[in-house]
């Protein structure tokens, strides 16, 4: 799911990365919503309330959203530094050392983030950002940009165009890898849902410390990749 990429990547690998991912992400958009009041795992919505108070002549509160910008980009720039680095180091590790970041960060605001609250919120949620950022980048890169999960506009937007070709492709193999793709989509805006439920859920009985979940389910993904690939090491050595 992580360890793989390039040629040994498949489909069922993707669906698995976007299955734990999307949950992820759900979970995050709703309890950093309902904790900070702000949206975090995309900056589409910041952009108008940031040029709203341009044009409002507030230029300290434009100031304020452009962080929130600023620091989703820089996530995305970091967790793609890191997977250059490390990939010229040892390629087979290169995407875990951003998960297991993104994956401290959701367990630090789970643990400290109701303290955090009283004396700042925003801290809360410029680091929710920053997480939701490099996800975004890492899932992008891991997948070759066949899977994202941090948002659903474009998600919808190639749903609309592949559910469209499958009136004008008569090819059986090209249906095939459209209803592929077409089941691929519709799981990621599934568990993007489920995700939101099982945040709201979560928070009405543990506030930010729901985030405990979100950075549990993402080592519980690499801790599984790590036993899968161990065993199949294990098995060819045995087995030959």
């Amino acid at each position: 799911m992580f360890l793989h990429k390039g040629k040994s990547r498949t489909n069922a690998h993707n669906l698995s990365l976007a299955s734990l991912l999307s949950l992820v992400a759900g979970l995050v958009n709703v309890v950093g919503f309902f904790s900070v009041a702000v949206l975090t795992t995309n900056v589409t919505g910041h952009f108008a309330f940031m040029v709203k108070e341009v044009f409002d002549l507030k230029y300290t509160a434009a100031l304020h959203v452009f962080l929130y910008v600023l620091m989703f980009f820089l996530g995305a720039f970091f967790s793609n530094f890191l997977v250059e680095k490390i990939y010229r180091l040892r390629e087979s590790r290169m995407y875990v050392i951003p998960t297991l970041i993104e994956a401290g960060i959701l367990l630090c605001l789970g643990i400290w983030g109701e303290a955090l609250l009283d004396y700042s919120p925003d801290l809360i949620a410029l680091l929710l950002l920053f997480a939701m950022g490099m996800q975004n980048s890492l899932v992008t890169t891991i997948s070759n940009s066949v899977v994202r999960t941090t948002h659903l506009t474009g998600l919808f937007t190639d749903l609309g165009i592949e559910c469209s070709q499958l009136f004008f492709y008569s090819d059986l193999k090209k249906k095939a890898q459209l209803y592929r793709s077409i089941r691929l989509r519709l799981i990621i805006i599934l568990m993007f849902f489920l995700g939101g439920i099982l945040g709201g859920v979560l928070f009405s009985y543990l506030g930010i410390g729901s985030l405990l979940v979100g950075g549990i389910l993402l080592i519980f993904g690499l801790v599984r990749d790590l036993f899968k690939v161990q065993h199949a090491l294990y098995r060819r050595k045995r087995y030959g």
